[in-house]
């Protein structure tokens, strides 16, 4: 700018005195102005191109940063995980230590005692490799429930109010709770459109996991069913679930297969329903993602007890 300046003031310091400076001198200020216009022109679009960069890389460092947060949060997790399975193993050598401490206090024993002893020790650490068997299976049984659990937290987390949708996981199935009135039409079997929108959802980590089978139970709650189309409860509940079934089989093709269609009626109540609100939290259908049984049992072959 202050370049722009001096050459104004040149030129124009020229022109009140071109009485006195040739044309040719006129001439090569205009040039140089010129020039410097140029340069100055140029100078400005360096800096625009700059300050983009400088957004694009704001962008990009908030998105790391974003990704950071997930990975963190998730990193959290399963160390809980491994401190709960640390703290279970210190108990279970404990326990060990303690059984084999009171075995060597008994220092005057007969022959036959001693083989009672060599035996004891050979259940104990059978029973050790048996625990190591379970613990094995419970790590692996959770590590692959928190991932399903999280995927379907992910897929399900745009669009849908978290009082609609819960996820749990417990023991080696996780379960998803879904509310009545986001399923279906009142007092009735039929799916709603943003019903078969969220089961969209659900059937993308179904199919990916093609060793898990599916159980979809429907609930109501205890207030008798006044359509024609339903002798009581026990008949909807069954209808709605097998409503759900369908769906995952015929609108997103999963095999039929690992479906199972299940109705609990107005039992297994969650809240009471001498009210408008417990009453509608009974009213649901949980899907619950479960190993197949030959799965679970391959978990507990004592032939993959870890030495």
């Amino acid at each position: 700018m202050n370049y722009r300046m001096i050459l104004l003031a040149i030129v124009s310091l020229a022109l009140s005195t071109s009485s006195c400076v040739s044309k040719k001198t006129l001439e090569a200020l205009q040039s140089d102005y010129d020039l410097a216009n140029q340069e100055l022109g140029k100078c400005g679009e360096d800096l625009n191109a700059a300050m983009d960069k400088i957004q694009i890389c704001n962008q990009e460092k908030e998105g790391l940063r974003s990704d950071l947060r997930n990975v963190e949060s998730k990193l959290g997790l399963r160390e809980e995980q491994i401190e709960d399975l640390k703290s279970q193993i210190n108990d279970l050598k404990m326990l060990r230590d303690k059984q084999v401490e009171q075995v060597g206090d008994l220092t005057t024993l007969s022959q036959s005692a001693n083989e009672n002893i060599k035996e004891t020790l050979g259940q104990l650490e059978k029973k050790d490799q048996y625990i190591g068997l379970l613990q094995s299976a419970k790590t692996k049984a959770d590590s692959i429930n928190l991932a399903l659990a999280i995927n379907l937290k992910d897929v399900l987390a745009e669009g849908i109010a978290d009082k609609d949708v819960q996820i749990e996981v417990d023991k080696t199935v996780v379960f998803i709770n879904l509310s009545d009135k986001m399923l279906y039409n009142s007092g009735s079997a039929d799916l709603t459109p943003k019903a078969t929108e969220v089961l969209g959802k659900i059937a993308k980590i179904v199919e990916s996991r093609p060793d898990f089978e599916v159980m979809v139970e429907g609930y109501t709650d205890n207030q008798p069913i006044s359509r024609a189309c339903f002798k009581d409860n026990w008949d909807l509940s069954v209808s709605r679930s097998t409503a759900v079934i369908r769906i995952l089989q015929n609108t997103y093709n999963i095999d039929p297969n690992r479906l199972i269609a299940a109705g609990r009626g107005e039992y297994n109540s969650l809240a009471s329903n001498d009210t408008a609100e417990g009453r509608q939290i009974n009213r649901r259908t949980r899907i619950i993602i479960l190993p197949k049984l030959d799965q679970f049992y391959d978990l507990l072959n004592p032939d993959l007890v870890p030495n």
